[in-house]
């Protein structure tokens, strides 16, 4: 038996992180296997949601709990090839994190509900819908499957309020980038 998989965030301003994830094509022991290791990393980084590009994979994979503690099993949802297929109710504004954003908080507006099409690991289509902060996380996650960041859904004001924190990410990105391309021979 092979070790467990073992993935650690990708941060913005990573370029993983703008791609749209491709549909995962078999649901495998891999796919539970990186469904796993994407909630144990969820976890440990004290998240309620993660979503496959977070770990640096192009993969329509998204993994929640809105409890947010690993002893509630019940809370957790994986969600493969998803797509939100309605959002509705009255938008709501609340302040969301993301773990590729450490430390950084912003006021987002989404709708009070979404309804999804997915699959789960073991390849059991899936159609429900979600509301209150379970659907907030959902479209959360889901925007990393399509490529948008908070940074995009934050306000004038929030980005601006970010703006040391969100260059010193870039500047971390540009400093991991060169120490890579000098370890090359």
């Amino acid at each position: 038996m092979s070790a467990p998989l073992e993935f650690r965030l990708t941060l913005y301003p990573d370029p993983v992180l703008r791609k749209v994830a491709a549909p995962v094509p078999a649901f495998d022991e891999g796919l539970r296997a990186t469904v796993a290791a994407m909630f144990e990393l969820m976890y440990r980084s004290n998240g309620v949601g993660l979503a496959a590009p977070q770990v640096g994979l192009n993969q329509r994979i998204l993994v929640l709990n809105p409890s947010g503690e690993r002893e509630q099993k019940d809370q957790e949802l994986a969600l493969v090839n998803v797509t939100i297929v309605d959002r509705s109710g009255a938008p709501t504004t609340y302040e969301e994190g993301c773990l590729s954003f450490p430390q950084i908080y912003a006021e987002v507006r989404r709708p009070e509900r979404c309804k999804v099409k997915a699959f789960t690991p073991d390849g059991t289509a899936l159609e429900r819908e979600f509301d209150g902060f379970t659907s907030r996380v959902i479209q959360h996650e889901y925007d990393h499957l399509e490529g948008v960041l908070l940074v995009d859904r934050m306000s004038l004001a929030d980005k601006q309020r970010h703006k040391a924190a969100l260059e010193e990410l870039v500047e971390r990105y540009k400093r991991s980038r060169a120490r890579a391309g000098a370890s090359k021979p």
